[in-house]
């Protein structure tokens, strides 16, 4: 007893206390390192590898040797400029309204209306839909003799229909998949949000209530700011996957709507160009990387803000 506690620290020694046992207090420092270890080994082997492999790729040429012929050649292909400009597009337009769209969602849910229990399962349902059913379910919808224009062409508005898909009409074509990302993923936004506006304490906007703040108000000055970790998360996450996208946009536009993604797709499966492949998804990766650091600057949130 007397050697545990002169092995103690002076503050356990001052008070009699023994010290815990060294066996003991090394199984708690690795405790913590052992339960992060399968998801450090699951992201090293299915996201950092790839990603290595994609970056030596890109800068190899056909043979093995080191050269910047890929990106040369995704630099130079006629539909990479219109790839670029889609995609960044695409996102531009999607996110601000799909974060809208999720936040209105996400408040409407907390002000516990009646029936909102339904609406959650309701809006739910597209979480559990693939990318390409739900662009099979929007093709159903806006193609020639799909339900749109089978309802405008029963009701007489229409001899034959409008064509929202045809290449001739390219702003119908990018709204048209625009609207089927925007119904098949604000759901994964909305559920971020939502988690987030469940944990911010209600005593805040009783406070400001009381001291006669309005809704607004007490949106702008007190949800906002205390909602912006969930924000950022969920805007990092739909930004990646809104430079990825691609399953919706095949099935509603085909190659009508070149998104880099696609052209990923194209160059390793149709024209057999690993490397080039590799290219695009070095630039969706990059783009990736520096819209997260835009968010991580713009919301940044200090311990103190969330008065810690």
């Amino acid at each position: 007893m007397q050697g545990e506690i002169a092995a103690a620290p002076p503050a356990a020694r001052e008070q009699g206390l023994a010290a815990p046992p060294i066996g003991r207090t090394r199984r708690r420092q690795v405790v913590p390192y052992a339960l992060l270890a399968p998801s450090v080994l699951f992201l090293l082997v299915f996201f950092a590898w790839p990603m290595v492999q994609a970056l030596i790729l890109a800068v190899q040429d056909s043979n093995g040797a080191w050269s910047l012929a890929p990106v040369e050649r995704m630099v130079n292909d006629l539909r990479f400029g219109e790839a670029i400009k889609n995609t960044l597009l695409f996102a531009a337009v999607v996110i601000p309204l799909q974060t809208i769209l999720a936040l209105a969602m996400a408040l409407l849910l907390m002000a516990n209306l009646r029936g909102a229990g339904a609406f959650l399962y309701l809006w739910a349902i597209p979480l559990g839909i693939s990318d390409l059913a739900s662009g099979v379910v929007w093709l159903s919808i806006f193609t020639d003799r799909g339900y749109i224009n089978s309802i405008l062409v029963s009701l007489g508005l229409s001899d034959v229909g409008i064509p929202f898909l045809s290449y001739e009409n390219p702003v119908s074509l990018f709204l048209c998949a625009a609207i089927a990302e925007l119904w098949r993923a604000t759901s994964i936004v909305m559920v971020i949000i939502l988690s987030g506006l469940q944990v911010i304490p209600k005593d805040y906007g009783e406070a400001a209530e009381v001291f006669g703040a309005t809704a607004w108000q007490r949106f702008r000055h007190i949800t906002l700011p205390l909602l912006r970790p969930s924000l950022q998360v969920a805007l990092i996450l739909r930004t990646i996957l809104a430079f990825q996208v691609f399953a919706v946009v095949i099935a509603l536009a085909g190659r009508q709507l070149p998104v880099l993604a696609e052209e990923a797709y194209q160059f390793y499966y149709t024209i057999r160009s690993p490397n080039t492949a590799a290219a695009y998804a070095l630039l969706i990766m990059f783009l990736s990387l520096a819209f997260t650091i835009v968010y991580l600057r713009l919301l940044r949130v200090r311990d103190a803000e969330l008065g810690r």
